[in-house]
C-alpha cells in the first residue's frame, strides 16, 4: 500500500468514526432535551447540550480531515496536516465553552434551587445514555489512537466526560429520591470544573504539536538504527524530525563515515539512506550530513579518547560527536550536546571549551554548542 492510499485509507476511518458519533449524538441530545424539558431537570437538559457538541466537534473533525489532506501547494510545501492539531484546539475551545457553560448554570441551580422530577422513565433513558456514551467515546478514542488524529481523541475524551456528567445526574436522582437531599446542582459544578479542566488540557496539547514536539523516543532511536545497520556508517548524529502533521515528518541527519570515501560512494550511500528511511518509516530525509572519522592515524586516536574520558566526567553531556583533527590547519572540532536540564549550558559549554583549548594549545579548538533534538 503506497503512501497516498494509506492516507485516503485514514480520512476515510476518520470521517466513518466522525459520522457515526454525530449520529449517535444528535439521537441522545433528543431524547435527553425532551425528558430534561418534561422532569425540569438542568442537569439532564446541559447533557443534550453536551451532546450536540459532541456532534458539533465530529462535524469538524471531518471538516478539519478533509482540508489537512490537501495536497501540497506553492505555498504550503510541506502540505496541510498540521490543520488537525488546529481541529483539535477547536475542540478542546468547545469542551471548555461547554464545562463553563455548564458551571454558569450549576451555580444558578445552587442560589435559585427548584426540585427536579425524576421519573422512572427518565432515569432508564440517563442510564442508556451513559452506556452509549461509555461505547462511543471508546470506540472514537480507540480509533482516534489507531488513526493518530487528535480530533478523534479529543471527541472521544469528550463523550467519555458525557458520560461522567450523566453517572453523576443518576446518583444525584438516587440520593434525592432517598433521602430528599438535592445534590445535581452540586455536583454538575464538580463536573464543570473537571470539564473545564480536559478542554484546557486538550488546547494546551494541540499547541504545543503545532508550537512542534520533541519526536518520539522509540521512532528516533529505530531510525539511527536503521541508519547504522549500513556498514560504511560509524554513527547518526543530529537526527531532526520536523513534524507537519500527523505522521508526516520531514527529516536531516548526520551520519559518520570513512573520511577516505570517495565523493561518488558518500553519495550512493546518502541516496540508499535516504530511501530506506522512507520504506520503512515514510519519512524523507532532506539532508544527509556528513563527519569523516579517521580510524587509521594514532594521535587523532589518542586525541579522541582522551576527550572522551574528559567528556565523561561531566553529568550533563549527553553526547560528543563529530570528532576531526585537521592537521594541516591545525584544529580540533567536534559538536556537544548538553542536556536542557543544565543550570547553565552556555557557561558550561564554556568550561569543556576552555579546559580541552588548556589540553591541546597547538590546536585551535572549535566546538559547537549542539541542541538535544532527538534521542
Amino acid at each position: 500500500m503506497d503512501t497516498k492510499e494509506q492516507i485516503a485509507n485514514r480520512m476515510v476511518a476518520i470521517i466513518r468514526t466522525s459520522v457515526i458519533g454525530i449520529v449517535a449524538n444528535v439521537f441522545l441530545a433528543g431524547f435527553k432535551a425532551f425528558v430534561g424539558i418534561v422532569t425540569g431537570s438542568i442537569a439532564i437538559t446541559l447533557d443534550a447540550v453536551n451532546n450536540l457538541s459532541d456532534a458539533l466537534s465530529s462535524i469538524i473533525t471531518i471538516v478539519g480531515t478533509r482540508l489537512a489532506a490537501k495536497a501540497p501547494d506553492k505555498k504550503h510545501p510541506y502540505g496541510h496536516g498540521r490543520i488537525e492539531y488546529l481541529t483539535a484546539s477547536i475542540i478542546g475551545i468547545i469542551v471548555m465553552y461547554a464545562g463553563l457553560t455548564s458551571f454558569i448554570e450549576s451555580i444558578k441551580k445552587i442560589i435559585h434551587p427548584t426540585e427536579a422530577d425524576y421519573s422512572t422513565v427518565s432515569l432508564v433513558i440517563v442510564a442508556v445514555a451513559v452506556v452509549v456514551k461509555i461505547l462511543l467515546g471508546l470506540y472514537v478514542k480507540t480509533e482516534g489512537k489507531k488513526y493518530n488524529s487528535d480530533s478523534l481523541v479529543a471527541s472521544g475524551q469528550d463523550a467519555l466526560l458525557d458520560a461522567v456528567i450523566s453517572t453523576t445526574t443518576l446518583i444525584a436522582a438516587f440520593v434525592f429520591l432517598g433521602t430528599g437531599i438535592g445534590l445535581e446542582a452540586y455536583l454538575g459544578a464538580i463536573i464543570s470544573i473537571i470539564i473545564l479542566k480536559a478542554g484546557i488540557d486538550m488546547i494546551r496539547e494541540s499547541l504545543s504539536q503545532i508550537l512542534g514536539e520533541r519526536a518520539e523516543s522509540d521512532l528516533t532511536k529505530s531510525i539511527k538504527q536503521t541508519i547504522c545497520e549500513f556498514d560504511e556508517v560509524h554513527g547518526a548524529y543530529d537526527l531532526i524530525l520536523n513534524n507537519y502533521g500527523p505522521d508526516t515528518y520531514m527529516a536531516s541527519v548526520h551520519v559518520e563515515i570513512d573520511s577516505t570515501m570517495s565523493a561518488p560512494k558518500i553519495d550512493a550511500l546518502a541516496r540508499k539512506i535516504s530511501q530506506k528511511i522512507y520504506e520503512e518509516y515514510q519519512i524523507v530525509i532532506g539532508a544527509v550530513g556528513i563527519y569523516a572519522y579517521d580510524a587509521n592515524d594514532p594521535e587523532t586516536q589518542a586525541i579522541l579518547s582522551d576527550i572522551r574520558t574528559r567528556m565523561d566526567k561531566y553529568e550533563e553531556v549527553l553526547q560528543f560527536h563529530g570528532f576531526f583533527v585537521n592537521k594541516e590547519e591545525m584544529t580540533i572540532s567536534f559538536d556537544v550536546v548538553i542536556d536542557f536540564s543544565a543550570k547553565d549550558r552556555q557557561q558550561l559549554y564554556q568550561t569543556i571549551t576552555e579546559e580541552i583549548q588548556n589540553a591541546y594549545p597547538k590546536y585551535h579548538v572549535a566546538i559547537t554548542l549542539d541542541e538535544d533534538f532527538s534521542d
